[in-house]
C-alpha cells in the first residue's frame, strides 16, 4: 500500500521529467535520456574496464537471467549496469526502475562495500522497490499516454514498439492505472447514449 499522494506524484514527476527534457506529455521517454540528464552513467557489463572474459561470459551468457541492472557508487559517481543480454524493452524497463530509485531518494536498507572500499552496492526494502516499480512504471507509460492509446485503439503490440516497452508492460499498466476498465465502461455505456440522442 503506497502513502497518500504516491501515485498522483508519480504521475505529475513523469510529465515533469518530460517537459524538463523538451518533451511533449505524449512523447515516450528514453531512460537512457533520463539518465543522462540527471547525471547517471549507464554501462553494459563490455564497457566496464578490466571485466574479465570469464566474467563477461558469466554475466551475459551463463547467468543472464540471474540479474537486470545494478547501481554502483564511486564516490559521487552514480553508475548502473544494465544487462545488455536482454530484449531492449527489458533493459528500459530495468534502468527507469533503478533510476527511480535514484529519483525517490531511497536510502537502501543494505550497502555491501568491495574489498577495494571503492564500490558501493546499495539493496532495497520490498516498500522502495514497489515504489520504484510503480514511479518506473509511470514515467515509461504515465496515464496521458495509456488514455491516448486506449482511446486510438492502438494494439497493445503497436503501442510496445512505440514506447520501447515490452508488451506486458502495457498491459500491465493498463490494468493497474484502471484505464482499460474505465475505457471498457466507456464502451458500454456509448450504445445507450447513442439511443437518448435520437
Amino acid at each position: 500500500m503506497f502513502k497518500r499522494g504516491f501515485k498522483s506524484w508519480c504521475e505529475r514527476t513523469a510529465l515533469e521529467k518530460r517537459s524538463e527534457l523538451g518533451l511533449k506529455p505524449h512523447d515516450p521517454l528514453s531512460s537512457t535520456l533520463l539518465a543522462q540528464s540527471i547525471g547517471i552513467t549507464v554501462l553494459s557489463p563490455s564497457q566496464i574496464p578490466g571485466l574479465s572474459k570469464n566474467c563477461l561470459t558469466q554475466l551475459l551468457s551463463t547467468d543472464r537471467d540471474g540479474w537486470s541492472a545494478v547501481t554502483l557508487h564511486s564516490g559521487s559517481k552514480t553508475v548502473v549496469v544494465i544487462n545488455s543480454a536482454h530484449s531492449a524493452a527489458r533493459q528500459a524497463s530495468d534502468l527507469m526502475h533503478e533510476l527511480a530509485h535514484a529519483l525517490l531518494a531511497h536510502t537502501p536498507t543494505r550497502v555491501d562495500v568491495t574489498k577495494d572500499l571503492h564500490l558501493l552496492l546499495r539493496t532495497h526494502d520490498r516498500v522502495q522497490e514497489d515504489e520504484a516499480n510503480w514511479l518506473a512504471g509511470c514515467l515509461l507509460l504515465p496515464r496521458p499516454i495509456l488514455l491516448l492509446i486506449e482511446r486510438g485503439r492502438e494494439s497493445p503490440q503497436d503501442a510496445a514498439q512505440r514506447y520501447g516497452v515490452s508488451v506486458d508492460m502495457v498491459n500491465y499498466r493498463r490494468q493497474v492505472t484502471g484505464v482499460a476498465m474505465q475505457d471498457n465502461r466507456l464502451k458500454s455505456l456509448a450504445p445507450a447514449r447513442a439511443r437518448k440522442s435520437k
